[in-house]
């Protein structure tokens, strides 16, 4: 018989080598136990002769808007999390096609840089990216470069400074129809032993904190924070309860990281399900 799953939506760009973009949000979504749907913005892949430094290809906004009618009127889908967008008129096009429905949530993993870009469409895109797609969030996990950028800050080099950037993000968001979120990343950039991450509602703030696992970036973290946080959303957690979980999914996959012939490791979801196995 037909069955009726949680229903996890993502709009993100693809990243070839698999370790992160759409490719680690739907990964996270099956680890996590909800369906998988994706829209795919933009095509990026390494170039290992420079720097494994990003190729970036936009997919044409008229079809993004096809992907997006087509996963829409198939399934009844009422969360999303978004992704790297890229250009101002991929933004446009995923802004008005948010607009065009109702979300219980919307997840925004605020990908500002994009190193494939020259420096003023990235400006351009930042620009954008905050004009109209940071309003329609539900829940903003920006990490610290992306946290201080959107905050206007100068730097953020202690949880005060993660703290009030928060709060500075949370003041751009329309809290008009409820509460708004933003689960910021200190991450192993942050000073100090532990990978702190804070939530702050508008009036509360947790902070959450785990014991390093290393002091290098690992690949596709940001996207499988995000990307979990959107599954258990779907299925029915409520924001805090999504983000403790997402921070376990990260640490559990960050211990178990992927290896590779880039200069980075990457993320493997599996290796939260094996540990609750």
């Amino acid at each position: 018989m037909p069955s009726t799953p949680p229903l996890a939506y993502v709009i993100a760009g693809s990243e070839a080598t698999g370790g992160a973009g759409i490719q680690a949000d739907l990964k996270t979504f099956q680890q996590l136990g909800a369906y998988g749907v994706g829209t795919l913005t933009c095509i990026v892949s390494f170039d290992p002769q420079h720097d494994w430094s990003h190729r970036f290809v936009p997919v044409e906004p008229e079809v993004i808007a096809d992907q997006f009618e087509a996963a829409t009127a198939t399934h009844d889908l009422d969360v999303v999390k978004i992704g790297m967008l890229g250009t101002p008129a991929t933004i446009d096009v995923v802004a008005r096609s948010l607009a065009s429905r109702p979300w219980r949530y919307v997840v925004l993993d605020p990908v500002l840089i994009c190193k494939g870009q020259e420096p003023g469409a990235a400006l351009d895109t930042d620009t954008a990216l905050r004009a109209q797609v940071l309003p329609l969030a539900t829940v903003v996990t920006p990490n610290l470069f992306e946290a201080k950028t959107l905050a206007g800050m100068d730097a953020v080099e202690s949880v005060d400074d993660l703290i009030e950037a928060a709060r500075r993000i949370h003041e751009q968001l329309d809290t008009s129809t409820g509460p708004r979120y933003v689960a910021a990343k200190g991450g192993v950039e942050l000073p100090g032993p532990d990978a702190v991450d804070v939530l702050y509602d508008g009036e509360h703030v947790t902070v959450l904190r785990t014991p390093k696992v290393g002091e290098e970036r690992v690949s596709g973290a940001g996207c499988t924070f995000a990307a979990a946080i959107t599954a258990e959303l779907a299925k029915g957690a409520d924001v805090a309860t999504a983000v403790r979980t997402a921070k376990d999914v990260v640490t559990q996959g960050i211990r178990a990281r992927v290896a590779a012939h880039t200069p980075f490791d990457t993320v493997w979801q599996g290796a939260y399900a094996r540990q609750r196995a």
